[in-house]
Parts: C-alpha cells; sequence; structure tokens
C-alpha cells in the first residue's frame, strides 16, 4: 500500500500569489528537481566546512555562522527587492517561523556535537540514514497503511548506499552519544521536512528561509557564546568560504529545498536529500584527488538508483478508443 498522497498542488504561500521560482517547482517534475537542486548544494558546503574547521573555527560557530550568514543574505536579497513589505503578522505565520528556527538550530547544533563525540561517518549515516526512516515511518502511521513496496525498496537502497558510501567509524570519545545526537538531528530534519509540505499564507519558501534560519542562527550564538569558542577563523580569507557555506549551500539550498517539498512528498525529499553525501564524496575526488574505493562507488550507485526509484514518472497519455467500422 502507498504512502500518504501529496496534498493537491497549492500556491507556495498558501494562498498568495506564487513567486517564480515556486510557479517553476509547480511544474510536472519541477519540484522533484528543486529537492535535487537543494541536496546538491548541501554536499558542496562539505568541503567549505571542513576548511573553516581547519581554520580555527569550531564547529558549533560554522554552525551558527551558516544559518546567520545564509538567513542574513536571504534577507538582505528580499529587503532590497522589496519583498518585506506587508508580510502579514498571523499567529500561523509566526508559529511556522519560530518552529523552523528551533528546528534548524537543533538539527545544525546536534549534527555538529555528533560529529565532536563520534566520528564524521557515525554522526552522517545516522542522521541523514534515519531521516527518511523516520518520515516514512510516521507518514505510515498518520495514513493507516504501510509504505508502498517502492517506497520501501527505495529506502533500503539509500540506506545501505549511505553506509557504503560514508563508512562506519567508531572513534571519537563517545560513539554511542554520538550516535543518539546524530538521531537527534535525524527528527530536527525530519520534523522540518513535514511541516513545511504545506504552505502558510503570506510565507513563501525563500521568505521561510531567510526568516527561520535568520531566527535559527540567533538562538545558537547565546550558545557559542557562553561556551568561550573562538568567533574569528585564524586566516581572513576563511571569511569567504563563511559566505559561501552561508549563501550557497544554505540560503539557495534550503530555498530549493522548500520549494520543492510543496509538490514532493516528504518521504521522496528526506530520500533525495541523501544526494548530498554522494555530491560531498564526488567533489572531494575529482578536486580533492580522495579516492573512492569499490564500496564506495557501489554506495553511491545505490543511492543513485534509490533516487531514480522515487523520481515521478510521466503518465502516458491513454489512448483513444478506436471506432468499430460500420458493417457494410
Amino acid at each position: 500500500m502507498a504512502p500518504t498522497p501529496p496534498a493537491a498542488p497549492e500556491t507556495a504561500d498558501g494562498g498568495a500569489s506564487l513567486g517564480p521560482g515556486a510557479r517553476w517547482a509547480s511544474r510536472p517534475g519541477g519540484g522533484f528537481a528543486a529537492v535535487v537542486v537543494g541536496a546538491v548544494l548541501w554536499g558542496t558546503g562539505g568541503l567549505a566546512g571542513s576548511v573553516i574547521a581547519d581554520g580555527g573555527l569550531p564547529m558549533a560557530v560554522v554552525a551558527a555562522y551558516r544559518l546567520t550568514v545564509g538567513g542574513g543574505a536571504l534577507l538582505l536579497v528580499l529587503g532590497l527587492a522589496g519583498r518585506l513589505r506587508g508580510i502579514p503578522r498571523s499567529a500561523a505565520l509566526l508559529r511556522r517561523v519560530l518552529l523552523t528556527a528551533v528546528l534548524a538550530a537543533v538539527y545544525q547544533a546536534t549534527y555538529f556535537l555528533a560529529v565532536e563525540r563520534s566520528s564524521v561517518s557515525v554522526a552522517t549515516v545516522v542522521a541523514l540514514g534515519a531521516a527518511p526512516v523516520i518520515v516514512a515511518t510516521v507518514t505510515a502511521v498518520l495514513a493507516r497503511r504501510l509504505p508502498s513496496r517502492r517506497t520501501t525498496a527505495a529506502v533500503g537502497l539509500a540506506v545501505v548506499g549511505l553506509v557504503l558510501l560514508v563508512g562506519l567509524s567508531r572513534t571519537g570519545a563517545d560513539p554511542a552519544g554520538g550516535a543518539g545526537l546524530a538521531l537527534v538531528a535525524a527528527a530536527a530534519f525530519a520534523v522540518l521536512t513535514m511541516v513545511n509540505r504545506t504552505g502558510v499564507p503570506g510565507l513563501d519558501p525563500v521568505l521561510l528561509t531567510a526568516l527561520g534560519f535568520s531566527g535559527g542562527g540567533l538562538l545558537l550564538l547565546p550558545v557559542v557564546l557562553l561556551g568561550g569558542a573562538a568567533l574569528a577563523p585564524s586566516e581572513p580569507s576563511t571569511w569567504w568560504l563563511v559566505l559561501y557555506l552561508g549563501v550557497v549551500p544554505t540560503a539557495l539550498a534550503y530555498a530549493a529545498y522548500f520549494t520543492g517539498l510543496r509538490t514532493v512528498p516528504a518521504t521522496v525529499a528526506s530520500l533525495v536529500a541523501l544526494l548530498e553525501p554522494l555530491t560531498a564524496a564526488l567533489a572531494a575526488a575529482f578536486l580533492l584527488g580522495e579516492r573512492l574505493g569499490p564500496g564506495g562507488v557501489v554506495g553511491g550507485v545505490l543511492l543513485a538508483t534509490a533516487t531514480v526509484v522515487v523520481a515521478p514518472r510521466r503518465r502516458r497519455p491513454a489512448a483513444a478508443p478506436r471506432r468499430r467500422r460500420a458493417a457494410a
């Protein structure tokens, strides 16, 4: 039996006029393509984040900067375009922005804490691999029916592929604690995905990303300040990477992801998000010369296959019935 079918397409802001990105995503296959773009852009942030961390910034500070710069950059663009005027001050809009801010902050903080306590591989496999499982399970419970065979097969392929691609390393001071934090990150990302499947009047995906992520960054800043961590990298040129991390893999990526969510089922979107580690692995192989072993190659193929399995299929128009010739 199939998971919950996607709701009927609605405007990106829940009733107001559609923006250009939302109009493009509302076309056949456009929403799926937007989610793919978001996942691929996330993958480019892995290299930038690692270089920034090597420059002396703790991962928690990188997470705070990522949300603050990403949300702030979008607010600047929207302000210059005059799109911050006339935002409705509704309770529904405020609740959605606050919830998105909290979930984004929890996801970023717990993921990076998981990396510090265990390893990148454990945090990535648990956080990204558990998210589609959580979404599929919650969707099945709410719909009171099991996921389709297609969805189940895609989840299985994706999780196995992720483990083969990233691998598992039990290094770190507290591997079990790190895995637990990564599971919290997975739950936060899953809820973020499911909640933003539906729109709120006056809140399009770009505005949601701008307000929500700016709020998430502000929520993380007190944690960073109380921790007494360094707030500036050792090399001034690293600020360019901080700007890139905030604008491309955060602002643009999440705006594309939230846009695609309006027409793509949550389970499918969370599965496509697993293209992030695949993109990061390919970028490291091509740009840094890192070798992708046989297990990594097989894992990458499985992840790509899972994406193809859940990709929307074009329906062939039904053939017109042939007219019977009248008997002579």
